[in-house]
């Protein structure tokens, strides 16, 4: 998984670096369209933990066949939802993007970009729901592989489309979108045609199986959905801050945000191969081999976030240049990377917890830490930041905000964990003669 996240997330910054190339302009448009692909991304990041955790729970209880009934129900609800939150943004793409802070020549370059960019989404997001399927039977092999292809295939597509070859004109901003749009349908054929040789997923009883199954799934998604869209609402809110400070700065910006989530890659991986392991003890009641996962994850968390944040900090000014190629823009990424990198440790942390909690089925839990790290932690340090020092402000304020964040899900965490401990000791001393 953590190979397969590399390659997806890194052609978002591949995507970011050939754009910066049209100018500042096509970067800034980019950046603002980064807010909404972010609600897109926690819309499909949740409904996948939702099947994870529901599907892997049922396979721990050895019930194979409702988990293939499940695996129908699920895909045929992801992608009806999907398409039309994507139907959605688009309507009202115009007062969005306006309220972001975008002007009149960005908004001209967004509109371009944004229809390709939704159809390429819901393809994209389509193909992550059926990776949560092997996730949840415990397959993280072929997920990660396909990761890895689609990025491939946009790194190959990304300079024909943007730029054109020889005489063929390129399609500029608009041919990033495609390029991804092209790269997301050729992998999610692959994996159709990988899953349809396996028996995950059932065409008959859906409808009884909704019946039954409705209120289960929607107690775990739409409180994951709710958590994982929380992290888009405060990226609109940080962008329209960043957007006061000027277009250098929302471009800079647009750059330090997919740096972030390239550089939490290992976290990414994680929150994603481990909640089918911690499902399955869930619905065996394993919970002694929780706290044993949970312990390793946090210790590998912190160490290589911390030696990655540093040895990313120290290359920031090469980083900046292969990144950026407008000067100005660099020397503004450059401002933020020695600052938010190393607190990602922290925010990591977080990550995590909120990723186990709905596995663990504290789904409200997880929504709460979602709310608290985002609306209590981080954006009032962010916008208090930036107005005593203006994007260094805002860099320093992300920080203070990951760092509190950290410490606040972790004792969460604790104290639930502690809490059933000593319920089940309880339960024990009750049922001993």
């Amino acid at each position: 998984m953590t190979i397969g996240i590399m390659g997806l997330l890194g052609f978002n910054l591949v995507d970011a670096a050939f754009v910066s190339r049209l100018g500042t302009a096509p970067l800034a448009a980019q950046s603002f369209t980064f807010p909404l692909t972010f609600l897109i991304i926690g819309v499909q990041v949740g409904m996948g933990i939702a099947i994870a955790a529901i599907i892997s729970r049922t396979l721990g209880a050895e019930e194979d066949e409702r988990a293939r009934r499940l695996g129908g129900v699920v895909v045929l609800a992801s992608g009806s939802v999907l398409a039309l939150l994507m139907l959605l943004l688009w309507i009202v793409r115009v007062p969005a993007f306006h309220l972001l802070g975008a002007n009149d020549q960005e908004l001209a370059l967004i509109e371009q970009y944004w229809g390709p960019w939704l159809m390429a989404s819901w393809l994209g997001a389509m193909a992550y729901v059926f990776y949560s399927l092997f996730r949840a039977h415990g397959n993280t092999r072929l997920p990660g592989v396909m990761m890895l292809v689609t990025s491939l295939l946009n790194l190959a597509l990304d300079p024909l489309l943007i730029f054109g070859l020889g005489p063929i004109p390129g399609f500029g901003l608009a041919g990033a979108a495609w390029a991804t749009l092209l790269a997301f349908a050729i992998g999610l054929a692959i994996t159709l045609v990988n899953i349809s040789g396996r028996r995950w997923i059932e065409t008959h009883g859906l409808l009884q199986e909704w019946r039954n199954s409705r209120r289960q799934l929607m107690g775990i998604a739409a409180p994951a959905v709710l958590s994982q869209m929380m992290p888009a609402l405060a990226a609109m809110l940080v962008t329209a801050i960043v957007a006061s400070l000027g277009q250098t700065q929302v471009a800079a910006w647009g750059i330090a945000s997919r740096l972030e989530t390239f550089s939490l890659i290992v976290v990414l991986a994680l929150t994603m191969s481990l909640p089918p392991w911690l499902g399955r003890c869930y619905g065996a009641g394993r919970w002694q081999e929780v706290r044993r996962l949970m312990n390793l994850v946090a210790r590998v968390v912190i160490v290589w976030q911390l030696i990655l944040g540093v040895i990313m900090t120290l290359l920031a000014s090469p980083l900046a240049n292969v990144l950026v190629g407008n000067s100005e823009v660099a020397d503004a990424l450059m401002l933020m990377v020695p600052w938010m990198l190393p607190s990602y440790a922290f925010l990591g942390i977080c990550m995590l917890v909120v990723s186990a909690a709905n596995a663990l089925g504290w789904p409200l839990r997880a929504t709460l830490l979602s709310f608290v790290r985002l609306f209590v932690c981080f954006l009032p340090a962010v916008w208090l930041g930036a107005q005593i020092d203006g994007l260094r402000g805002v860099a320093i304020g992300a920080a203070i905000g990951n760092l509190l964040a950290g410490i606040v899900a972790w004792r969460l965490y604790r104290q639930a964990i502690g809490n059933l401990g000593k319920s089940t000791r309880a339960a024990c001393a009750g049922a001993s003669p």
